[in-house]
């Protein structure tokens, strides 16, 4: 069980001055999600707006990466959306907390996988602050944990990048419906469970997350 310890208190979120932060209220819909980071992409190479971190969640959904197999949906009782990013199947919903990250590599020495690395240390950075070991696995992207022995996946990192501006980003399972994993081959890894904060037992909040991602985003996007 990788609980270590109480979660802490968050006190004042810190702001980080290189992004535009959005919280949205309600579950945004994929299409209009990716119109409005396709939008976004298009103006920060335009020089008209900063980068930006937008934290969400979707309706129950299964979005396919680029590397997605058909086999690999074994129903089709959710809605199904192709998208760009990288990965396989995955599962979107509420309770998930998703932070889709506009950012531009050509400040950041344009190496996408140490983008990519970036966004699993904001996660496990977020997630000790709740008590929770996670880990990367070499040859797995994402975020794991070792609950009773086994691993399983907390957190999914996808991302797209196009002249050199990354979008996508990363989604933190919080207290999901865990059964919709069951409609697919979560990112094509059979032998691999899913867990949610909820589940390993930290009763951790979408507020209280967001607290800790602005938090820890300085660090992690600015250094």
């Amino acid at each position: 069980m990788p609980i270590l310890a109480e979660k802490r208190a968050a006190g004042p979120a810190a702001e980080s001055p290189v992004f535009e932060w959005r919280t949205a209220k309600t579950p945004v819909p994929y299409p209009a999600a990716i119109e409005t980071m396709e939008q976004r992409v298009a103006d920060i190479l335009a020089g008209r707006a900063p980068e930006l971190i937008w934290l969400l969640e979707h309706p129950s959904l299964y979005t396919a990466g680029t590397s997605a197999s058909a086999d690999e949906l074994r129903t089709e009782k959710l809605p199904v959306f192709q998208t760009g990013r990288g990965g396989r199947f995955t599962y979107h919903g509420p309770g998930q907390r998703i932070a889709y990250a506009m950012t531009d590599l050509r400040t950041r020495g344009r190496d996408v996988r140490g983008h990519v690395c970036r966004l699993e240390e904001w996660a496990i950075r977020v997630l000790k602050e709740f008590g929770i070991k996670g880990e990367r696995r070499a040859g797995r992207i994402g975020i794991w944990v070792d609950h009773k022995g086994r691993e399983e996946k907390i957190g999914a990192i996808g991302v797209r990048v196009r002249r050199w501006i990354a979008y996508h980003g990363l989604s933190l399972n919080v207290h999901p419906d865990l059964s919709h994993y069951r409609g697919i081959v979560p990112c094509g890894l059979p032998d691999f469970g899913v867990t949610s904060l909820q589940a390993l037992g930290a009763q951790a909040t979408i507020q209280e997350v967001d607290e800790w991602l602005r938090r820890h985003a300085p660090a992690i996007f600015e250094n």
